[in-house]
C-alpha cells in the first residue's frame, strides 16, 4: 500500500462515473472511501512500478490508476483520465 499520500486532494476527479457491474457489486461506503484515498494520492494496492508511474503522472498530467479491495475482498479500480475531466470506478473485468 502506498503510504506517501497526503490529506489534501492532489488533483480534480472531474465527473465521477461507475460501471453498472461495479455499482451492483460495491457498497457506497467502499466507493466513497476509495475515492477519498485516490484523490489524496493513496493508490491502494498498486505495485511499486505503478505507484511511481502515478507519481510521475501527477506531475505530467497523465492518467492515474488506483487499485482497492472492498470489504468483501472484491478488487476494483479507480481511473482518472489525463485531462482530469472524469474518474471511473470499475471492476477489472469491466475494462
Amino acid at each position: 500500500m502506498n503510504r506517501t499520500h497526503t490529506r489534501q486532494p492532489q488533483f480534480p476527479l472531474g465527473q465521477v462515473v461507475i460501471t453498472p457491474n461495479a455499482l451492483n457489486t460495491l457498497s457506497e461506503t467502499d466507493v466513497r472511501t476509495a475515492l477519498h484515498r485516490h484523490v489524496r494520492g493513496d493508490w491502494g494496492d498498486v505495485c511499486s512500478e505503478d505507484a511511481a508511474a502515478n507519481k510521475s503522472a501527477l506531475r505530467q498530467g497523465l492518467r492515474l490508476l488506483s487499485v482497492y479491495h472492498a470489504a468483501d475482498s472484491t478488487k476494483f479500480w479507480i481511473i482518472t483520465e489525463a485531462d482530469r475531466l472524469s474518474t471511473c470506478v470499475l471492476l477489472p473485468e469491466d475494462y
